[in-house]
């Protein structure tokens, strides 16, 4: 057993999610709202340890109304255990699980900001040998009460998500802009596929204009 899984992102037409030197201002006010509204519906939100580096997030309910019971769970996927001590995840505001690999443990565990991970209450799960294991990760998430999870990147995550088998929808925001770029960060990155026939099929379930937006929904084919 496993969270239902909802991947949210914002793109531009030519697939970026940030522009080559990391900005990421893609969609609209009205999208911003829609994002925090499902933020305030999922248990949880996961991103990747590049995310927390390049824009610190709070990953928190804000944009809406909202107290702080409507926060989910914040995660992040950080194999070397590389989160800052002082990032906005590790603050009182919700719950925070930082999944990493074991080869890295002791590593983690013997040096000084676990002390303060430890004291703001930040949980670890170790898996995988020098990558986290997400199959036993999404597993784990489950028996924590965890049943739906929002996945809001980065496009590494993304791709290793998807691979994995362990998404089940995605819902994505087409902002009316082209940025271009070879090293700008598109919406799933990774080693990607090597054939076409082997790419990740989906079923369009739902689509609609927000303001300038489009708002596109997927459910992913298994």
């Amino acid at each position: 057993m496993r969270p239902y899984v909802i991947l949210n992102a914002a793109m531009t037409l030519d697939g970026k999610i940030a522009t080559q030197t990391g900005s990421s201002n893609i969609s609209g006010q009205k999208d911003l709202k829609r994002v925090h509204e499902l933020r305030k519906e999922c248990d949880a939100i996961m991103v990747g340890i590049g995310t927390v580096i390049a824009d610190d997030p709070r990953l928190t309910v804000h944009k809406i109304d909202a107290g702080p019971e409507d926060n989910p769970v914040r995660i992040v996927v950080d194999s070397k255990g590389r989160t800052p001590a002082d990032a906005r995840i590790t603050n009182g505001d919700a719950k925070t699980i930082l999944a990493c690999a074991r080869e890295y443990k002791d590593e983690i565990e013997s040096s000084q900001k676990y002390e303060t991970f430890k004291r703001k209450g930040v949980r670890f799960f170790y898996s995988g040998s020098t990558r986290v294991d997400l199959v036993s990760f999404m597993s784990y998430l489950h028996e924590e009460g965890i049943e739906k999870l929002m996945l809001e990147g980065g496009s590494t995550l993304n791709f290793s998500m998807i691979k994995a088998g362990l998404i089940d929808e995605i819902r994505i925001c087409v902002a009316p802009m082209v940025v271009g770029g070879a090293n700008a960060k598109t919406f799933f990155d990774g080693e990607g596929f090597e054939q076409m026939d082997d790419a990740v099929k989906l079923e369009l379930t739902d689509s609609y204009a927000l303001d300038k937006d489009l708002i596109l929904t997927y459910r992913v084919l298994k």
